[in-house]
């Protein structure tokens, strides 16, 4: 099997690897942080809330290894364009990290709270300041950051060839999407709808990549 082609397969898993662990820790997690007394809820729901930083961290290693497979092959193409998605996966994995040690953070303070070892005073403001940086920064990673490697990544797919044009042009359409769904959710509603293109695209990309892997004409042009 050449290098191509295990590239294709294993980039092909770890993008099934990102959006399902992303989708099952959304799961994980359920209302625990939406609702009002998530100083006590975070705590009553330990193992969810734990379940849900390791499948960030499996999310962050898989963002990642997608962005650090992919970039010898691209650099062929445009390497400042190529240096440029690994940037934006880097900043994403960053991101989703600081999420994940803020969650963790949020729930020791949850199970201090419970304890009731200060006084309550002390723990709300703390708690929020918790909750709104794990918020802004796995929305920030996981769609705006999402969407800024994806316009680079499918553009030099177009470009080469080495997947279908229509694949790489469904992944443009669904990276602008999800980049104006983070900007939009950032000051107003969530526009989820606007999510979807990408997370179905990924999974034909993957699928795709697994199965037939890069056109073989493309590569030795």
């Amino acid at each position: 099997m050449d290098s191509y082609r295990k590239t294709a397969i294993i980039v092909g898993v770890l993008f099934i690897t990102a959006t399902v662990t992303a989708l099952l820790s959304i799961v994980s997690l359920g209302s625990t942080l939406d609702d009002p007394g998530y100083l006590t809820d975070v705590s009553a729901n330990e193992n969810q809330v734990i379940t849900a930083v390791i499948l960030w961290l499996i999310l962050a290693v898989s963002v990642m290894g997608i962005g650090v497979m992919m970039f010898p092959i691209l650099k062929k193409d445009n390497e400042s364009l190529a240096l440029g998605y690994v940037g934006f996966r880097l900043i994403e994995t960053i991101l989703i990290i600081v999420a994940s040690l803020s969650l963790l953070s949020l729930l020791t303070l949850s199970q201090e709270y419970v304890a009731g070892t200060l006084d309550a005073s002390y723990y709300q403001p703390l708690g929020t300041s918790l909750l709104a940086l794990q918020n802004w920064s796995f929305g920030i990673g996981t769609m705006i950051f999402l969407g800024l490697g994806g316009l680079p990544l499918y553009y030099l797919l177009y470009q080469s060839r080495l997947v279908p044009r229509w694949l790489s042009v469904w992944g443009i359409i669904g990276a602008a999407l999800i980049l104006l769904y983070g900007l939009v959710s950032l000051f107003g509603p969530d526009p989820g709808f606007l999510a979807m293109p990408i997370f179905a695209q990924e999974m034909v990309f993957a699928v795709w990549l697994i199965v037939k892997g890069f056109n073989p004409s493309a590569i030795a042009s």
